[in-house]
């Protein structure tokens, strides 16, 4: 049994489970999103007359609004609680989806796309900080991971249903469409659980966050309430009127270099290429659309799988080392895809290296940057700045994406395919660079005693 789910044994609480997996619902959603729009982008760019232009902004168009959501989400998950911030993400999801089904031209879909951008980046950043504040430290881990796992899952399903609507009339509609079921899902979900006991604390609400400390902890034969409220009070009087430029003084500001830096990296190596263009790419190995779309579906159960692989390991083997290994195996690939589109030989005749090339990928993104970026994001920063700090990372991520999903078409056309994968490749090299010498291991230990180790606690003290 893995170290993951013997703590899940002994921390045996079936309410704790059900709150995290309810929030990273938000993850389903930007999963189905970034999976479903690469198979309906085949059909869209005929039905609706999208040129090159047109197919990147309806792809990056939702990345921007995510960066506008991301900013957003920091303020109102403090203001209005983490707890409503993802109800109404929801619910602006919701009537996006139901917006995208119903354009009747380029343009109107860009728009809605915006939309569900602002419902995407509020979602993808409020998710893994819910988590974070209601897990213990031995299973936060795998929990804050249950939102990365939303994320594939969601991918994966986009890819079924890209597959199960091909030839149907208006396939990309229903495509579109489908996605209003996880966005209600997620608003009607969140009514159902509590406030986190770290943002009741900041609200000055100490009984309830005592009341539901205790519920999260019922049956957790090693949980201490009392010690884990005062380490709370302790933290939030330390950070109490912390302002956002303090984020930029150090040691802060070193702390939120490694966050921005996971965040751009996390893109930079060309992982939401595979994802957004996955069918383009293998389309133009030879292969027809409904074959793509079956070759993308292996690409998405792969994801799938290395992603569950990564939660069991996350809380035994620790950040760094399935960080370190992930990225230096998805250089591996971005160099087999590069070589393969240097070689019109193995273009023609070995078409199976280019799937091959991507499943290597996106496996060893599962088990490394995709999951450890936003688990990291939620244990580096202390309370006080946590909400503002890590939609700063969010932000930078969303922006790190959009500038990849806006300009792959465009550099593929200028590069070569096998230009814009070398390029990647040179970006992934400097990434694991910086991870060797500045990421932190945080496995195992409060969310108090990170700070401390990374002296943002002391920061806010002599502030």
């Amino acid at each position: 049994m893995t170290g993951f789910v013997r703590e899940m044994h002994r921390s045996a609480n079936p309410l704790l489970v059900r709150v995290a997996a309810i929030a990273a619902i938000g993850g389903l959603l930007f999963g189905y999103d970034t999976g479903v729009i690469s198979g309906a982008l085949l059909f869209i760019k005929k039905d609706l007359h999208a040129g090159t232009f047109e197919q990147q902004s309806i792809v990056a168009v939702l990345l921007l609004g995510a960066m506008v959501g991301a900013l957003c989400a920091g303020y109102l998950a403090d203001r209005i609680s983490r707890k409503w911030t993802k109800v109404m993400s929801g619910t602006i999801y919701f009537v996006a989806a139901l917006g995208c089904a119903l354009s009747v031209n380029a343009e109107m879909l860009i728009g809605f796309r915006f939309l569900l951008g602002l419902s995407v980046g509020t979602a993808s950043f409020v998710g893994p900080l819910y988590i974070s504040e209601v897990s213990p430290p031995r299973v936060r881990g795998g929990l804050v991971s249950f939102n990365q796992m939303a994320i594939v899952i969601g991918i994966l399903l986009a890819y079924i249903v890209n597959f199960l609507f091909k030839g149907f009339t208006d396939e990309w509609r229903w495509m579109l469409g489908v996605a209003a079921l996880p966005g209600a899902a997620l608003a009607v979900g969140m009514l159902t659980v509590p406030h986190t006991p770290r943002w009741l604390m900041l609200a000055g609400r100490e009984d309830k966050a005592r009341k539901v400390l205790e519920r999260l902890r019922s049956g957790d034969e090693d949980a201490d309430v009392d010690q884990e409220m005062q380490d709370i009070e302790e933290a939030n009087e330390r950070e109490r009127g912390t302002r956002l430029r303090e984020l930029w003084r150090q040691p802060l500001r070193a702390v939120v270099l490694i966050g921005v830096v996971l965040a751009v990296a996390q893109q930079f190596v060309g992982v939401n290429t595979v994802i957004y263009y996955a069918p383009t790419i293998l389309s133009d190995t030879g292969e027809k659309n409904a074959a793509a779309l079956a070759g993308t579906l292996i690409v998405g159960v792969t994801n799938v799988v290395f992603t569950i692989v990564a939660v069991l390991l996350l809380d035994r083997v620790g950040r760094r080392p399935l960080l370190l290994t992930g990225t230096v195996g998805l250089l591996a690939a971005l160099v087999v895809l590069g070589v393969y589109f240097s070689s019109s030989t193995l273009q023609q005749d070995y078409g199976w290296i280019a799937l091959a090339g991507l499943i290597l990928f996106i496996a060893a993104f599962a088990i490394g940057l995709g999951p450890v970026f936003w688990l990291m994001i939620s244990e580096i920063f202390p309370v006080g700045v946590r909400g503002a700090a890590m939609a700063t990372c969010t932000i930078f991520n969303w922006g790190a994406n959009f500038v990849v999903a806006q300009t792959f078409l465009t550099l593929s056309g200028a590069m070569g395919r096998n230009g814009v994968f070398f390029l990647y490749a040179g970006l992934a090299v400097l990434s694991i660079v910086f991870f060797v010498l500045r990421v932190p291991e945080t496995k195992g230990r409060s969310l108090e005693e990170i700070q401390d180790d990374l002296g943002s606690a002391e920061a806010l003290t002599d502030r």
